[in-house]
């Protein structure tokens, strides 16, 4: 008996098929061609974190390099899998032969490769974290900008082309808008959101009109979507929400606004857990881990400040730099040095030897006067005008033995020293646009000296607690336009930077030649040696007494420890003072006497290395969270992109009337929860709270699936048990599949006009049908006759009911995650 009714006329399956029209090819050139210019587009928006467009070249090669080989590899029919991990591959290259001198055949990367790459992103990191947008374009910046935009132009590509999602790449673009937002002080210019909302509309178009001529050229009009070309943009989506959520809480932890700003100056780059070669006026220092630098050994108990490289140029609101043009010549830095000034060669000889621990850096740190090196690989300069010892490229130095004069003069000395200053370069007196309020100030402070020494004692014993000045690792609010003066005359809290930076420009004010600079304090003694590490990290002043070439004074009111007075600005009757102020007593950041380690935060310069401090708060997370975040989020993202392969390779099978291995039932869900894994995880690493929530709401959300889950099975259990409730469990499922899709069948309907919409509603196949009416006349016998469902095909052909289903009608994922079955009554 019949008991469906026939769908709209369709073609027979063993009917031949009407002629065919040659399809669009799924890869044509507009589609890849607008994906990298969207992503191009959206990279504008790192104008406003990086400085100048010389970044804009490196990411248009590295675009064109994707897009090209994509366009490449799927012409020839190459897997998708296989195109992307080929995209990634010419990236790599591309970087490694770039920003790398130990690729294999210059662009094949290698383990030494990794190594060399490894070492340029820690020193993009260490620079993003002490630097305020925009950082300068230097060779770790590009280096990172360059993997950062060539795995988006991947992920967009492979969106737009491969998984024809390109809606999904909005996702992936707005997190490219997102840091940059984040990190920059100022808006971003209009002309970039203008950019990547028109190329990202453009790429829509070409879909639109890529599935337009597709829909012309389709062969079964009609049908409902099959899963492939209905789940796998959902599924995609899904992921790249994911992996946006993911990298944009991970990314955004690398710098913010609070850091301190680079220039426009200097022609090197911070390396590694070096430091960056700016100090600023302006911004809040982020704190480092305490990470060990440095082992010394040779200076016992004695301390000295440990110098990295000096500053010599001022600029107005922005700090101390590097002059604008190439680094100086120098003398390469093997045996005895060059006499720096003041140094005449008489005094004592002390042999100081260096071990590097986690240093990698351009900039070689070095005590007193340096007069020989030893140890010391090819390539590195020494520059006796600026006391610094440098090469080309950032490295990881080995062991090095310096032999210094760490001769200190007196008193008399200093006060008696000639005040003429001809033998400097003029830069060393180059002072401009310096608030006359400053300078009334630093000439009332020294109006009863007469003597270089004794205006720069005043002025060091100016940035006193006496006269309100606090140490503090958060400046205090903006009042005035100008940053000096708002320092000296209003704020008076800051860090070493604002204090050596003010002190450098009021000493230069009176004509005194001075210049900041930038390295170590003494560090601490761990039985043989001096341990430095990223907390020792300083600035001070040096100034020029004529033969007795360049003295320190550091200014900063450090209280913990870490300070040290030279001699010759201790009274007369002081002992061996080791601390900032031998009258003093030093506030903290907070003058509250039960929070007595607020005073110890370290003065780390721009670029120190070490992890942001972010309020304790990771703290709490285990270490382990970290890598299962990453091991999650990547077994998640495999399984996904299986999943749309698997799911498109059924859709194409099918249209080429072949089968394939369906797609396992564990895959999407054993997928869903490792991207919640890695969500929990990842929340953990911001604080337990926030994984509990993440973990609540994903709780929410699932709920009502699994409940109609369990439905599911109890039913399915009773079909194949063939229990006497099997014919009412199999309809009953029915009616559910049915309301899961959007079609709510009375249950008032006959079995037969039930089956009959069921069977026109959902475009069920042939087999579909035949198992339908397999079902329907079970159903009937067991409601009408009393014969039970013991028919052995009924639970295979209910099964195979299910199946046509999901293959002519899948549940939409708002279907799945809300079933409207469960509000059904009865």
């Amino acid at each position: 008996m019949t008991t469906t009714a026939a769908p709209p006329a369709q073609a027979e399956p063993g009917s031949a098929p009407p002629p065919r029209t040659p399809q669009v090819p799924a890869a044509t050139i507009a589609t890849p061609a607008m994906a990298g210019l969207a992503t191009v587009c959206a990279s504008t928006s790192l104008t406003g974190v990086v400085q100048g467009l010389a970044w804009l070249g490196y990411i248009l090669v590295a675009t064109v390099l994707v897009a090209c080989t994509g366009l490449a590899l799927r012409s020839l029919r190459v897997p998708g899998p296989l195109v992307g991990l080929a995209q990634l591959f010419v990236l790599t290259c591309l970087v490694t032969g770039v920003f790398t001198r130990s690729g294999i055949l210059a662009i094949l990367p290698g383990p030494a490769a990794f190594a060399e790459l490894n070492d340029v992103l820690v020193a993009a990191f260490e620079q993003i974290r002490g630097g305020l947008p925009p950082v300068e374009a230097t060779a770790p910046i590009l280096c990172l900008v360059t993997i950062a935009i060539g795995l988006v132009a991947i992920l967009v590509d492979t969106l737009a082309v491969a998984a024809s999602a390109p809606a999904a790449t909005g996702l992936i673009l707005l997190c490219v808008y997102a840091v940059p937002s984040a990190l920059a002080g100022e808006m971003l210019p209009w002309w970039t959101f203008a950019l990547g909302a028109a190329s990202f509309a453009g790429l829509l178009a070409v879909d639109g009109s890529h599935r337009h001529r597709t829909w012309r050229n389709r062969t079964a009009p009609g049908l409902g979507a099959s899963p492939g070309s209905a789940s796998a943009p959902a599924t995609v989506v899904t992921a790249a929400l994911a992996v946006g959520l993911l990298a944009g809480s991970t990314v955004t932890v690398i710098g913010t606004e609070g850091s301190l700003p680079g220039t426009s100056g200097g022609q090197s780059a911070a390396g590694g857990l070096g430091v960056n070669p700016f100090t600023s006026l302006r911004g809040m220092l982020q704190q480092g881990g305490d990470v060990e630098l440095f082992r010394v050994h040779g200076l016992g108990d004695e301390r000295h400040l440990f110098r990295a490289f000096t500053l010599d140029t001022y600029r107005p609101n922005q700090g101390w730099g590097l002059p604008d043009g190439p680094m100086p010549a120098g003398v390469p830095a093997v045996g005895r040095l060059p006499l720096a000034p003041g140094d005449n060669g008489t005094g004592e000889n002390r042999e100081i030897r260096v071990e590097p621990v986690n240093w990698v850096d351009l900039w070689l740190p070095v005590y007193g006067s340096p007069r020989a090196l030893r140890g010391l690989g090819e390539g590195w300069y020494y520059d006796r005008t600026s006391g610094t010892v440098f090469r080309e490229r950032r490295q990881r130095p080995g062991p090095y033995v310096e032999v210094a004069s760490l001769t200190e003069p007196t008193k008399d000395q200093l006060r008696a020293a000639d005040p003429r200053a001809e033998a400097l370069p003029p830069v060393y007196t180059s002072i401009d646009e310096v608030d006359q309020r400053v300078v009334a100030l630093t000439r009332r402070l020294t109006r009863d000296e007469n003597n270089n020494f004794d205006k720069a004692e005043a002025i060091w014993r100016y940035f006193s607690a006496r006269n309100g000045f606090v140490y503090d690792t958060e400046t205090a609010p903006v009042s005035d336009a100008d940053a000096l003066a708002d320092f000296l005359l209003n704020g008076k809290r800051g860090f070493c930077e604002q204090y050596a930076s003010s002190m450098a420009v009021m000493l230069r004010t009176l004509g005194i030649p001075a210049r900041v600079a930038v390295g170590f304090t003494s560090g601490q003694r761990n039985g043989e040696f001096r341990t430095i590490t990223s907390q020792d990290a300083h600035a001070w002043v040096e100034v020029y007494f004529g033969e007795h070439g360049w003295v320190s004074f550091d200014p900063t009111p450090l209280a913990d420890g870490r300070g040290f007075v030279p001699p010759y600005l201790r009274p007369d009757d002081a002992a061996d003072d080791q601390q900032p102020r031998a009258d003093d007593e030093i506030p903290t950041a907070s003058d509250e006497p039960e929070t007595p380690t607020s005073s110890a935060e370290p003065s780390v310069p721009p670029g120190a290395a070490g992890p942001s401090d972010r309020g304790g708060l990771a703290e709490q997370a285990p270490g382990w969270s970290g890598w299962g975040a990453l091991v999650s989020a990547l077994g998640a993202v495999a399984l996904t992109v299986a999943t749309i392969v698997l799911g498109r390779r059924i859709t194409t099978g099918r249209r080429h009337r072949s089968s394939g291995p369906p797609v396992p039932p564990w895959l999407a869900p054993v997928a869903a929860s490792l991207w919640l894994v890695a969500l929990v995880l990842l929340g953990w690493q911001l604080h337990w709270t926030v994984a509990a929530g993440l973990l609540v709401l994903a709780i929410a959300v699932l709920a009502p699936s699994g409940a109609r889950e369990l439905a599911r099975r109890r039913r399915l259990r009773a079909i194949d048990e063939a229990t006497p409730s099997a014919a009412d469990a199999a309809w009953a499922e029915l009616l559910a599949e049915c309301a899961d899709r959007g079609i709510d069948i009375p249950r008032s309907d006959t079995v037969r006009v039930a089956a009959q919409k069921v069977a026109q509603q959902h475009h069920l196949d042939d087999s579909g049908k035949r198992d339908l009416r397999t079902v329907v006349t079970a159903v009937e016998r067991s409601w009408y006759g009393g014969q039970g469902s013991g028919d052995p095909a009924f639970a295979k052909a209910f099964q195979g009911l299910r199946e046509s289903l999901r293959r002519n009608a899948p549940v939409s994922w708002r279907g799945r995650l809300l079933p409207r079955s469960l509000l059904r009554r009865g």
